[in-house]
């Protein structure tokens, strides 16, 4: 099988600050991998670079997706190949009602007749007439994200943080709504909590530990171990195996 995501030795820096040291990483179709790290170890960086953000600068390797190299690519085009990423801190786009913007997602996605099943799936009928993201609670931003997704249907997802800032009852619908659109797709859920490992299924865990993947392996024995050592001693032990 295929890599459907292949990173080759990435080096990533900003305003000349390295934040990713060499990170390889192999993920074949209908594979989802979960992202653990403390903060400051470049989770959001990887899933940001992905995405083709100017902001990153790749000094060295290569970001593969679907067999073509995508490093030096614009971000609309990478989201054209199939590429969907769910923001930490969803941004606010004032002047843009949120029915707007999803129109233009089914637009890309070809999911035009699914707009009002989507939104009524996640309970946003009351916030269409708003502005994307004005005055939504943590929730409410994160189910605004899913609904881009959900009708922008991306083959590659990256989820940063979905869980965070979320109560328990919306952690439930969100980790269904993402499971449904993991279907059959690939994948990257960064998590702290590991809340959403509850409700979406997640075939392997990383560590990331100042700016280098320090080990791969099952996600919930992972977090067995940060829980249990911290991420600077399951490192340690990642490491020592390796």
């Amino acid at each position: 099988m295929k890599d459907v995501l292949r990173i080759v030795n990435l080096c990533v820096g900003v305003d000349g600050r390295v934040i990713l040291k060499n990170v390889n990483l192999y993920i074949q179709k209908g594979q989802t991998f979960a992202l653990f790290g403390p903060n400051g170890s470049g989770k959001s960086t990887l899933l940001m670079t992905i995405a083709g953000s100017s902001k990153y600068k790749i000094y060295d390797g290569r970001i593969m997706f679907k067999g073509v190299d995508i490093t030096e690519k614009a971000t609309d085009e990478r989201v054209k190949m199939g590429l969907g990423i769910m923001y930490q801190h969803p941004p606010k786009i004032t002047g843009v009602k949120l029915k707007e913007i999803l129109k233009h997602c089914a637009k890309l996605g070809g999911t035009e007749d699914k707009i009002y099943e989507y939104v009524k799936m996640l309970n946003m009928e009351n916030l269409l007439d708003r502005d994307v993201n004005v005055g939504f609670s943590g929730g409410e931003a994160k189910k605004s994200e899913l609904l881009q997704l959900l009708l922008m249907n991306p083959e590659f997802l990256m989820l940063d943080e979905p869980d965070s800032g979320v109560d328990l009852e919306s952690i439930a619908v969100i980790g269904e709504v993402i499971n449904d659109l993991l279907d059959g797709k690939s994948g990257i859920i960064i998590t702290h909590t590991g809340q959403i490992l509850k409700f979406v299924d997640v075939d392997y865990g990383v560590v990331m530990y100042k700016g280098r993947i320090a080990c791969i392996g099952d996600p919930r024995e992972i977090l067995k171990t940060v829980e249990k050592y911290g991420y600077e001693e399951c490192a340690r032990r990642c490491l020592r195996t390796l």
